[in-house]
């Protein structure tokens, strides 16, 4: 007998005298049967390893060091703040993703004389497309949502003196990331493209060219022109669902894991 068939007889007898579900029979057989061709589990014990050696090397987390798990202050309103405005980003994005796909973002006449091809667009969300007008509405309340929750953590940061050494990068990171909110929320705006996005488009024009020197180069960047046309909705949308999501969840992802190493601070 060959060592490949002794194998496969002593993988086939092992699993017979076991007392496995079928699920789990499965699973094993799968597991050995990629192993043998790619070794997979090799490459997992070397992740594994990787991992605990890393682990080693990271510092405590602060609710660890201080057995901070049942401390009443921990879980007050207010320090869960920063956990809510990522939670109602989650919600903002997941959501959007699912009106992506019956947005197109184009300034050109629609079928009817009263709106571009956008604003048909989102008039068939709220009111053709089942569940769209739900959709929408949760897309839009809880991008407010986590405009208020970012706004109301910085404030609750800045009266109980968190930011304070040693967590002036992750205050400033925070600045950083109410401001990308703002963006964010002001390119949403001008997606549908209707009168109030018009008006709104406009303002922001004419806001970058009062600034000095570098007026007229932002207002070409950002809105595609001194005026507001098919370039400036392209941009708002790539800006919006291309650009700022990435942007946004990786400085989340890097502000979380300064937390997770500082721990929050105590109130005093």
């Amino acid at each position: 007998m060959s060592l490949q068939k002794k194998d496969e007889y002593d993988h086939n007898a092992w699993l017979q005298e076991k007392d496995l579900t079928p699920v789990e029979k499965t699973f094993l057989t799968a597991l050995v049967w990629l192993d043998k061709r790619f070794r997979i589990v090799d490459y997992l014990e070397l992740l594994e390893t990787l991992y605990y050696r890393v682990n080693l090397q990271m510092p405590k987390s602060h609710t660890e060091q201080y057995d901070l798990d049942n401390k009443f202050w921990y879980w007050y309103p207010l320090y869960t703040l920063g956990f809510f405005s990522t939670l109602a980003y989650v919600v903002a994005a997941i959501s959007g993703a699912l009106l992506g796909f019956y947005y197109t973002p184009s300034n050109a006449a629609g079928t009817a004389a009263t709106g571009s091809v956008a604003y048909e667009q989102i008039t068939f969300i709220m009111t053709d497309l089942q569940f769209g007008f739900m959709l929408r509405s949760i897309h839009r309340w809880s991008a407010q949502v986590m405009t208020a929750a970012v706004f109301l953590h910085m404030l609750r940061v800045y009266f109980t003196g968190a930011y304070k050494e040693p967590r002036e990068l992750n205050w400033l990171l925070g600045i950083v990331l109410i401001s990308l909110t703002m963006v964010f929320g002001y390119t949403g705006y001008l997606l549908p493209w209707d009168q109030l996005a018009f008006w709104a488009g406009q303002i922001g024009v004419e806001m970058s060219l009062s600034i000095p020197l570098a007026g007229e180069w932002i207002a070409q960047l950002i809105f595609g022109g001194f005026s507001l046309s098919q370039s400036t909705l392209i941009r708002m949308y790539i800006l919006h669902v291309f650009l700022l999501p990435f942007v946004v969840t990786s400085l989340i992802a890097i502000h979380i894991g300064i937390v997770w190493v500082q721990g929050i601070a105590e109130p005093h």
